[in-house]
């Protein structure tokens, strides 16, 4: 496993998305979740969602990431490779 800040975004608001890459040209994205989905006990706490729900190739993520850019210039990316998948995020619970 390997992993590095690959795009730096504003440290007081930049979204953050994390791209597992499966090292197979498929590739996971973590997004964050809906202002829903935090918990009022632990406002800080960042949690995520997985979208698409399963891996897609790689390319599909890229271009996903391509537009949130345009969209948010000051979001943050973080990329991991691991063929196994793994992330250690928090998840939103559905």
């Amino acid at each position: 496993m390997f992993g590095a800040v690959r795009r730096r975004g504003a440290e007081e608001a930049g979204a953050v998305f994390v791209k597992i890459a499966l090292m197979d040209g498929t590739a996971m994205l973590f997004v964050p979740a809906p202002q829903t989905a935090y918990d009022d006990s632990r406002p800080a706490e960042r949690v995520f969602i997985q979208s698409p729900a399963q891996a897609v190739d790689e390319q599909v993520v890229e271009s996903r990431l391509a537009k949130e850019i345009g969209f948010d210039p000051d979001v943050w990316i973080v990329e991991i490779e691991d063929r196994e998948g793994r992330h250690f995020l928090d998840l939103a619970k559905a």
